[in-house]
């Protein structure tokens, strides 16, 4: 394993184009454009006092940020670093992003228990849902082909927004929750927090945070196994990144991103290497463009009234 600081060189970009497998992200569907690496921001900064924790990045380089603090949701330039509030929040936290095919921001609630879904072209809330009760935290959040998956921090179980043809959005009586079993077992504190897709795109990936340890789910099931990383924690492991084979992991606390190379079925996975940046202040997820990853620093411990915010950019 080494580590690597992330630098900025002047080489261009190649584009990016991923493949669309069964469960594969919609979001990553579309092949993000190239731009010379000078065009992209180092840093984007954020409103003060802004508080983000989630954020997800279309194909036109428009990165979308979830305030913890009232809910309120941000776009901006990857390139200028421009950019407004879109979508006034409830007034409760939006926590874990994702961006579809069709311009629509989906955002997990936090300890509101709930999900929204935006249009990002006109901030317009296309549908709001209730997910969990009681003790809860609608943490993290991917779009596949068919469904829409939310994490619970506080529960053992993921939730399901199926979506319909032509990704139409599902009724609040067909919303589902899937039991976590297996090797997942909840913990004090904080359980089931980033999400992904596993490589051929057949199960799900979830990130245990306290205990360090990284699943495979089996979507029709709730069936959870750890992965077989020879051994290694994942010590503070929030959002999820995959690339290919390639996982990306934000060790939030320790401002570092672990990189695991993973067999195509997730079942097993190598850490190779770490990514990280003098820039970092505890960043807390993690999404992509052309060549780069875009971290958002959420600096938990830090007084947020009139604090300093912003999301920072690493070669991958």
């Amino acid at each position: 394993m080494k580590t690597r600081t992330a630098v900025v060189s002047s080489a261009s970009l190649a584009a990016l184009a991923l493949v669309a497998l069964g469960f594969t992200p919609a979001a990553s569907a579309a092949p993000a454009p190239s731009a010379p690496r000078g065009a992209l921001q180092d840093a984007i900064p954020l409103p003060d006092g802004f508080q983000p924790e989630g954020i997800a990045i279309d194909a036109r380089g428009t990165a979308y940020f979830g305030s913890l603090a009232d809910g309120d949701i941000y776009a901006a330039d990857v390139r200028s670093g421009a950019g407004d509030v879109i979508a006034e929040g409830p007034g409760t936290p939006s926590v874990g992003l994702d961006v579809d095919q069709r311009g629509r921001l989906f955002v997990a609630g936090g300890p509101a228990g709930d999900a929204r879904v935006i249009d990002t072209r006109t901030g317009e809330l296309l549908a709001s849902y209730r997910l969990g009760s009681g003790a809860t935290f609608v943490n993290d959040v991917i779009v596949t082909r068919d469904a829409a998956w939310f994490t619970d921090s506080q529960q053992a179980q993921l939730y399901r927004l199926p979506l319909g043809p032509a990704g139409a959005l599902p009724p609040q009586d067909a919303v589902e929750a899937l039991p976590l079993t297996g090797d997942f077992v909840l913990q004090p504190g904080f359980n089931a927090n980033g999400i992904e897709v596993t490589p051929d795109g057949k199960a799900l990936l979830v990130i245990q945070s306290a205990t360090s340890t990284l699943f495979r789910v089996d979507p029709a099931t709730g069936v959870a196994t750890a992965v077989d990383l020879g051994g290694v924690p994942l010590t503070n492991g929030d959002g999820l990144l995959v690339e290919g084979r390639t996982l990306y992991v934000v060790q939030n606390r320790l401002n570092l991103v672990g990189v695991v190379e993973l067999a195509a079925d997730g079942r097993s996975g190598t850490y190779v290497d770490q990514l990280t940046s003098q820039a970092f202040d505890v960043p807390t997820t993690v999404a992509s463009y052309a060549n780069s990853l875009y971290l958002p620093n959420a600096r938990f411990g830090t007084p947020p009234q009139g604090a300093e915010y912003s999301a920072n950019r690493i070669d991958r």
